[in-house]
């Protein structure tokens, strides 16, 4: 398996290498040069979620060491549950796809812990580690961290927006230990982000810290989050002989393309719709055919709150997107539906799996009751706890593994948002440090 650069200015490479570099040197995304295609049958003897990432995810890391590893990569990464709930009495309902039950409790958990044991089977050294550099607007450096922690041969720098993330996410995103560093950014996610594609286009800076991404730029986060789709779509078609649509919410479509190339591949996965907040670009895009980013705003969903979403150039490289529609949510409609799916079904919803609901609830009848849905929650409400509770009118209760977050000591740095601090940052001269 060979992977191109989306800008087709790059030569190709084996997955190992696009694995460490993250970006092609073009400054395009990884694309697998020729997809593999599977039937709903190679998965019968695929129960469980390990089992079932190591058959699909093999043919993408073909001829390198990760491929030789991937039981045991697998087997490590996904050893906590995605259940399928269905809250909701009504004959239409929605099936929700809990993928919060990890560490950090949040969906970013799959990939994070995946990537980090990818690195592992690669043989990275302590003494030339690579250094995992990702922008976050609130879950994927909670994640990163996590999974970062104590494993040798690597390091993680968090970049995240000041002010623009939940208190829970801040602390969990500052409370990691060496070797992951988090650093705070005066500006929105999209200037964190635009900050980590302007490490990687300077190859002395790159080369220097041996820098690679942990954000869905990589190929190490977004092709595992392919499974938990697979997963849900292969017992949704065993229950109804019918390929179930999803709704994924999402924001810089990584999730959600992990869905789309899983499709591609042949999973049993039908209709396809994009939930996004207030930040309309992929709206606005389907609607009228023209994709421009723009700066983003703040919403309550604000894992979300991505104006320029980086995975789009892997979607406008496939065919065919398979998108079947985008549903902009704003703040008002949020609120009011993680208020009713409470009142109605005692529910808990985070803002940005009420986003999704909201959209199941504006598809047209036939469609909804045409086939079985999965809803996509995509974080814990605990980690949106002063946003819900004062929705639903109630205290939010927090899983063990995250009131263990809220224990630990927390520290940062803030740097202002140009490549000369993050390089100090990079090489340990960033003195800011808030304890």
């Amino acid at each position: 398996m060979r992977y191109r650069s989306t800008r087709s200015e790059a030569p190709t490479v084996l997955a190992d290498a696009a694995l460490r570099a993250g970006v092609a040197p073009d400054g395009g995304l990884y694309m697998p040069e020729q997809l593999p295609r599977f039937s709903v049958a190679d998965f019968s003897e695929t129960p469980d979620l390990p089992g079932l990432a190591a058959k699909l995810l093999a043919p993408f890391f073909a001829d390198t060491p990760v491929q030789t590893a991937m039981a045991d990569i697998c087997a490590d990464a996904f050893n906590f549950p995605c259940p399928r709930v269905r809250p909701d009495a009504r004959e239409d309902a929605p099936d929700i796809l809990e993928l919060f039950h990890g560490p950090t409790g949040a969906f970013k958990d799959f990939g994070a812990r995946f990537l980090f044991r990818a690195f592992g089977a690669l043989g990275q050294t302590s003494d030339r580690p690579a250094t995992v550099l990702v922008a976050t607007s609130g879950d994927t450096g909670g994640a990163v961290g996590c999974a970062a922690e104590g494993v040798a041969g690597t390091r993680a720098v968090i970049l995240f927006p000041a002010g623009r993330i939940s208190a829970f996410q801040e602390h969990q995103l500052c409370c990691w230990q060496a070797p992951v560093e988090a650093a705070r950014i005066e500006g929105d996610f999209d200037a964190c982000q635009a900050l980590v594609k302007t490490a990687f286009a300077d190859p002395e800076l790159s080369r220097a810290h041996n820098l690679t991404s942990a954000n869905s730029i990589s190929i190490g986060r977004f092709l595992p989050q392919m499974t938990y789709w697979a997963r849900a779509a292969l017992d949704v078609y065993a229950e109804t002989g019918e390929p179930p649509g999803l709704i994924i919410p999402t924001g810089n479509l990584g999730n959600a393309f992990a869905a789309v190339l899983a499709r591609t591949c042949g999973l049993p996965i039908g209709p396809i719709v994009l939930a996004t907040n207030a930040n309309t670009t992929l709206a606005d895009w389907f609607r009228s055919g023209r994709y421009e980013g723009r700066p983003s705003i703040a919403t309550l969903a604000n894992a979300m709150d991505v104006g320029a979403p980086s995975n789009f150039e892997r979607l406008a490289a496939l065919e065919d997107s398979q998108i079947e529609s985008v549903v902009s949510v704003d703040d008002k409609h949020i609120k009011t539906r993680m208020k009713t799916v409470f009142d109605e079904t005692g529910y808990i919803a985070c803002p940005h799996t009420a986003t999704a609901l909201e959209a199941f609830e504006r598809l047209d009848p036939d469609p909804r009751q045409s086939r079985r849905w999965i809803v996509g929650a995509t974080a814990h409400p605990g980690k949106f706890a002063d946003i819900v509770e004062a929705v639903i009118g109630q205290p939010v209760d927090l899983p063990a593994t995250l009131r263990a977050v809220l224990e630990r000591p927390v520290r940062c740095h803030d740097i202002a948002p140009d490549k000369a601090a993050l390089a100090n940052l990079l090489g340990g001269k960033a003195h800011d440090r808030v304890d």
